[in-house]
């Protein structure tokens, strides 16, 4: 059960990462051959949204159909349990909407270095003539 969260807490630290490599400043070069490469890992790698899309649901599931321990019948140890599934699922709200946050981040950065790029271009072009 725990094998999706991990996998999603890799894939959120590696967004993490490519996001902050791609705001470093760097030399132009080097810049415009890592916007390149993150650009051809970009479109094999949107199943996350889908995938943290269906945690989501599966987390709002979970929560519609929990066992409320509001009564007086409940043990500590239950009430503890409960408040645990409550911030676990929390933290997992978080996670899901950290990992799609990152991607779109990821994706704009890319195409705003695309467009500066094309702009550039048409600008050296409209100097030569």
């Amino acid at each position: 059960m725990a094998l999706q969260w991990m996998i999603l807490a890799y894939v959120v630290a590696a967004e993490a990462a490519l996001a902050l490599l791609l705001t470093f400043p760097s030399p132009k070069l080097l810049k415009n051959r890592f916007v390149s490469l993150i650009s051809l890992i970009l479109q094999p790698t949107l199943f996350i949204i889908p995938f943290a899309g269906f945690q989501l649901l599966d987390i709002y599931w979970k929560n519609e159909h929990r066992l409320m321990c509001t009564s007086e019948i409940c043990t500590a140890a239950e009430r503890d349990r409960y408040e645990k599934s409550v911030f676990k699922a929390q933290r997992n709200v978080i996670l899901c909407t950290t990992a799609c946050l990152l991607y779109w981040c990821i994706y704009r950065i890319c195409k705003y270095h695309k467009e500066i790029q094309s702009l550039e271009e048409v600008e050296k072009r409209y100097k030569n003539e």
